[in-house]
């Protein structure tokens, strides 16, 4: 397949990404949004207001960034690769288009381990992907935790941002979280992994998934970037056991398949509303579903 390049991928969702409605007017709810947090720092603890202040802070362009950029792209890829390469079969990789360093891209993928973004990511960057990476993550532990901003340093560079949050009197914080991850991917040059599921999918079955969310959809609209799907199988939630395994080649497969870009159609410039962020969260799980079927074929 002819590799194709991001800014022709831009077309179908520029409307979007400039904030317009169907219409072609100004969409009210593609505006910039206020940085995350700012009318609800109250409801946060010390800890969580101190880390985010300090992510929020390394965002910025500046040296911080600079820094934290160029150890996800060297330290931050090379010891998951090393601990899950003898494992590693990748696939599809000439769906995805070449790196456009000022642009921005969305990977959505099944959710099975605590693991399955890392080891995908860490294999886009090791073939070029130049973006400053994040993950949205569930605030308890990295967040909550004293040992939660070590962690999230060490094993990612503060890829682990923003919160979100489980608590239902903290749901205003969680769209503030999402408009911020829209707003960074307009502002170019980032990378942004998301689990359509939301949680984790426990069961035996991989290729069978939990509900979609529409908080992905949310950020997918918002952003009008491109969003390249992936599947991946194989990987479990015991990090001793899985770096163990990785490090000698005994334990399963993992597979990782990609896909083309998704195209969403008339949902890329569809209304905003929670209806269209279910549709589009619920067009990435087909997609998804797709490359698992294909993953069969690989076992």
């Amino acid at each position: 397949m002819i590799p194709v390049r991001w800014s022709r991928l831009r077309t179908g969702a520029a409307r979007a990404h400039r904030g317009l409605g169907p219409s072609g007017d100004p969409d009210p709810g593609d505006r910039d949004p206020p940085e995350i947090h700012v009318g609800g720092e109250a409801s946060l603890s010390r800890l969580e207001r101190a880390q985010i202040r300090f992510i929020r802070a390394t965002l910025r362009p500046g040296i911080a960034d600079r820094v934290i950029r160029a150890l996800q792209g060297s330290v931050g890829q090379w010891w998951i690769r090393v601990a899950t390469t003898r494992l590693t079969r990748v696939h599809g990789l000439d769906r995805v288009p070449p790196w456009d360093p000022a642009g921005s891209v969305i990977l959505v993928a099944n959710h099975r381990s605590f693991f399955d973004l890392y080891v995908t990511t860490a294999g886009l960057v090791s073939r070029g992907l130049p973006h400053r990476i994040l993950f949205p993550v569930r605030s308890a532990f990295f967040y909550d935790h004293p040992l939660g901003p070590l962690v999230n340093g060490v094993m990612s560079f503060f890829a682990m941002y923003p919160p979100i949050f489980r608590e239902r009197k903290r749901a205003a914080l969680n769209l503030a979280s999402l408009d911020e991850v829209a707003a960074l991917l307009r502002r170019g040059g980032f990378f942004v992994g998301l689990h359509p599921e939301g949680a984790r999918k426990k069961d035996d079955d991989p290729y069978t998934f939990l509900p979609a969310q529409s908080g992905v959809g949310r950020i997918i609209r918002k952003s009008g970037v491109p969003v390249i799907p992936v599947f991946v199988n194989g990987l479990g939630n015991d990090l001793a056991r899985q770096v163990g395994g990785g490090l000698i080649g005994r334990g399963r497969a993992i597979h990782i398949v990609f896909g083309a870009p998704i195209d969403f159609g008339g949902l890329a410039c569809a209304p905003a509303s929670p209806k269209t962020y279910r549709q589009i969260a619920e067009k990435c799980l087909d997609a998804i579903a797709e490359l698992g079927q294909e993953e069969k074929s690989y076992r």
